[in-house]
């Protein structure tokens, strides 16, 4: 694409976020289903932590609550991986611009239900802290405790505590229950 450059390229969403801190990237473009840290995670971090780099968020989920909590997040922009040809660049134009960008195939549909006064049920953004939220992902991509605590620095007592919090949060008995609330908020990928 003429006018941008690649600076970089990340594995998960550990790596995005170390990235943009070295970087510094005029836009940054995550996906949503990122292991380690989804896009929405890293989207919130990277937003408040660097507001100059504008994000847009990849998807393929077209439902509004994902739009939603995208842009709450501080995504500047949301684009479907079955975009029309031509649009990602439309869309890293108009955010690299200062604009926000919607794929058109989603925008109408976001739109109306604003325009219905809708509210979304709360999702992890809403209920649980930074911490968990992320401990919650690693759990659903299958690590154990010994492994989260290790990846993220923390004793395997705390990474337990956490899991425990989690549950008596969400009012879910086991890992299996875990698992499954993050792959219907979008935190994991059934594939991931």
């Amino acid at each position: 694409m003429q006018g941008f450059e690649v600076v970089g390229e990340a594995e998960d969403g550990g790596d995005a976020l170390r990235l943009i801190e070295e970087l510094r990237p005029d836009v940054a473009l995550l996906d949503i289903s990122m292991p380690r840290l989804n896009g929405l995670e890293v989207a919130a971090r990277a937003s408040k932590d660097h507001p100059r780099t504008r994000l847009i968020i990849l998807s393929m989920h077209a439902q509004e609550e994902y739009v939603h909590r995208a842009l709450l997040a501080g995504a500047a922009g949301y684009l479907l991986k079955n975009a029309e040809e031509g649009e990602l660049e439309q869309a890293l134009r108009a955010v690299a611009r200062g604009q926000t960008w919607l794929s058109p195939a989603i925008s109408r549909t976001v739109v109306d239900a604003l325009a219905r006064g809708e509210k979304l049920p709360q999702g992890p953004f809403e209920i649980l802290s930074t911490r968990q939220r992320e401990i919650l992902q690693l759990i659903a991509e299958g690590q154990s405790s010994k492994e989260i605590a290790q990846q993220l620095d923390l004793s395997v007592k705390t990474v337990e505590s956490h899991r425990t919090e989690l549950m008596e949060r969400l009012g879910i008995h086991g890992i299996a229950g875990l698992v499954r609330y993050a792959i219907r908020a979008g935190i994991v990928h059934p594939d991931s």
